[in-house]
């Protein structure tokens, strides 16, 4: 199973946590910038070859500390076709380094969409017969609102060919409570019910880590309701938003675990990716600094633990 794999892989590390790569333009140092302006031009092939050179100089400092990366779409597509095209490029060296590719996409959508929408990034596509690995990920983010029709495909493929998904439950943004904290008639919050959902579409799907393939996101940020979604998904892996840069702290992801020190991988992306804009590092040392702050995550949330 693929929940396996990542739990071997944290267990390796020791280091349940992910390096998030989530490039704007303008974290990419101005070095690496310039120099894929002069050899592309200032436009959209230029910026996204600059966010490769950062990307993959990312990896290579990160690779042995991190069991996972999670790359997140939105951050690529906006770079037009030269973007997705580097995203993929990216999955495909994290790969080689061994390491868990977390896309994070969010989709969804009624029955037939999502099943196309998971053979893009889940399972494979037919042409005239032949299947073909469109996007050859470990692991993607999926939205419930549609619910089973729309959860299933994604649940299919993860059986069929071995993937992992991780379900939106309880995000880490601010004015995440505007719908998911809304009181339903049984008394109960509207993240409550949908994590009553995931364990449900879960309990078909546990490897022999004692996960199963469908997870949830769980942001840093709302501990308390962490305390409640642990208890209602006790064998789902949690992915888990908001360390560093939106506020959460170590002592905010504990709840997400399990007692046995499993069951959450915490995300950090800017705190990461940006660590050169802190302290006494120069551009140049962009990678040095980002894995210096992988290994104080590492220690600071294994402290907790």
């Amino acid at each position: 199973m693929s929940v396996d794999l990542l739990v071997k892989k944290i267990k390796e590390k020791g280091n349940p946590s992910v390096a998030g790569l989530d490039p704007k333009i303008d974290y990419v140092p101005e070095y690496i910038r310039k120099k894929a302006y002069e050899q592309y031009g200032k436009n959209l092939k230029g910026a996204s070859e600059a966010i490769w050179e950062y990307n993959k100089g990312l990896i290579d400092a990160l690779y042995d500390v991190v069991p996972a990366v999670k790359p997140q779409s939105a951050y690529y597509e906006m770079y037009g076709l030269c973007g997705e095209e580097v995203l993929h490029r990216t999955i495909a060296y994290a790969k080689e380094k061994g390491l868990y590719v977390i896309l994070d996409v969010k989709r969804n959508d009624i029955g037939s969409t999502a099943e196309a929408y998971s053979k893009a990034y889940l399972g494979k596509v037919e042409v005239e017969g032949e299947l073909f690995d469109a996007c050859p990920v470990d692991c993607v983010t999926v939205n419930p609102f549609p619910g089973i029709d729309g959860v299933k495909p994604f649940i299919d493929d993860c059986n069929k060919y071995d993937i992992a998904i991780f379900t939106l439950a309880k995000m880490s943004n601010p004015s995440s409570g505007e719908l998911q904290d809304l009181m339903t008639d049984d008394g109960k919050r509207v993240y409550e019910k949908i994590a009553v959902k995931i364990n449900e579409w879960n309990s078909d799907t546990i490897g022999e880590s004692g996960y199963g393939a469908v997870g949830a996101v769980v942001g840093a940020t709302y501990p308390e309701q962490a305390v409640v979604l642990r208890e209602l998904m006790p064998k789902s892996y949690f992915l888990v938003p908001g360390y560093g840069a939106q506020g959460g702290g170590a002592k905010g992801v504990v709840p997400c675990f399990n007692k046995d020190g499993l069951g959450a991988i915490v995300n950090s992306s800017r705190g990461i990716m940006c660590a050169y804009k802190k302290g006494d590092f120069k551009e140049e040392q962009f990678a040095e600094a980002a894995r210096a702050e992988a290994i104080r995550m590492k220690e600071d949330i294994t402290s907790v633990l």
